[in-house]
């Protein structure tokens, strides 16, 4: 006789603290009550109306303020305990909708690089406004993750970058256009800019951070881009003209930038790899359901044999690919130089995770999985942006596996 035991939100995991348990409810209800509604909504608009003046995203926005997620207040836990309230709220938010998740979720850059910087005072500048991050460009996607230049083809270069900042006196002069990749770009007052340095001779090499505030003359803005998922994640273009930036915006000039960059993507490429946990057990929770409800060959689906396996599979996936991504949280948290191994690791895996099993999902559902009516058709979109997102999975995968090279060996 099989026993059914139900598990917490977010399935096998130690008994959670008090504050935990607090943050994990509030975010839960957000993402129910707010999430959940309106992700069909904004999928369904087109991409011009997500970030207009009259969107409900703002509505959003201004609740998920509400939820007390502030970095700068975070940063006051003892490492581990932050990281794994990070991590618990980051995946209900994503099991609420991954498009509003991303929209949240990327204000914070600006204020995370700031403090990765070392640079407290653009922490507190940033704190509070709605950010961006802006790297990829039009002619440089994923490659622009890859600051040493170890993914080049042998005696090859990236070629000419799109976009450039020379430092003049106490100045930052920015040219160029970032990609329309730029995740929150329409919506966002300060951008944490990642760009190639200019120097006298117009030579060009990695790199310059630096926060941007979008209110400064000579930025501009492009449309909102129209994708297949992720849809209430507003992403665009920003343009820049002889953008005049403080030098006290500066996060890392030439000689910090390619350190500031690995430390980036070991924190950024976890908080990504939480949201493919997120969306991979909504789309679990999904089929879950469904097969208890559906019938066919007058049982329900969970009683057949295979569904229970397929099921299972799914159920696997999520709890290894969560245990996964919070054990090197921890770990980058705690450790003396962060591993980029580590976190593009936790990316791949769960971003992959949430593809597969929202895949599972949607061909359980059958036909009702290809329709609008049912949640599977959005969630496959969703989950499928989430391999490209952050950077794409085979170059990261690439660029991890660069790490695995022991040169003593060699």
């Amino acid at each position: 006789m099989s026993e059914y035991v139900e598990l917490p939100l977010s399935g096998i995991e130690p008994p959670l603290s008090e504050m935990e348990r607090a943050v994990q409810d509030n975010v839960h209800r957000y993402a129910v009550e707010v999430m959940r509604p309106l992700g069909p909504v904004l999928d369904r608009l087109p991409a011009g109306d997500v970030p207009a003046k009259d969107s409900p995203l703002w509505g959003a926005l201004a609740k998920a303020g509400d939820l007390g997620l502030s970095v700068l207040a975070l940063m006051e836990l003892p490492p581990v305990e932050r990281v794994k309230l990070l991590a618990i709220a980051t995946e209900e938010l994503a099991w609420g909708d991954g498009g509003i998740a991303g929209a949240i979720l990327v204000n914070n850059f600006p204020v995370m690089y700031s403090l990765l910087a070392g640079n407290l005072e653009m922490a507190r500048y940033c704190d509070g406004k709605l950010g961006c991050w802006g790297i990829t460009e039009p002619d440089h996607g994923s490659d622009m993750l890859d600051a040493t230049g170890v993914l080049a083809v042998p005696n090859g270069t990236y070629g000419r970058p799109n976009c450039t900042a020379r430092i003049a006196g106490d100045k930052v002069i920015i040219n160029g256009q970032k990609s329309a990749w730029v995740s929150g770009a329409i919506t966002a007052q300060v951008c944490a800019l990642f760009t190639h340095y200019a120097d006298e001779q117009g030579n060009t090499r990695p790199g310059v951070a630096v926060i941007v505030p979008l209110d400064l003359p000579g930025v501009s803005k492009g449309k909102p881009l129209d994708k297949l998922g992720l849809r209430g994640l507003n992403q665009g273009e920003l343009i820049f003209d002889n953008v005049e930036v403080p030098l006290s915006h500066l996060l890392a000039g030439p000689d910090k930038y390619e350190d500031l960059a690995y430390h980036m993507l070991c924190e950024a490429n976890p908080h990504v790899a939480c949201t493919g946990v997120g969306l991979a057990r909504a789309a679990f929770e999904h089929a879950w359901e469904y097969a208890h409800h559906r019938k066919q060959g007058g049982q329900p689906l969970i009683r057949h044999q295979h569904v229970r396996f397929r099921l299972f599979e799914m159920f696997r996936k999520v709890e290894a690919a969560r245990a996964l991504t919070r054990r090197v949280m921890e770990y980058n948290a705690t450790a003396v130089r962060p591993s980029m191994l580590a976190s593009t690791s936790a990316k791949v895996t769960a971003t992959q995770t949430a593809f597969e099993v929202a895949s599972d999902a949607l061909q359980m559902f059958g036909g009702n999985g290809m329709t609008r009516e049912y949640p599977m058709e959005k969630l496959f979109r969703d989950a499928r942006a989430m391999l490209i997102a952050d950077g794409a999975n085979e170059v990261l995968a690439m660029k991890g596996g660069s790490d695995l090279i022991n040169p003593a060996w060699l």
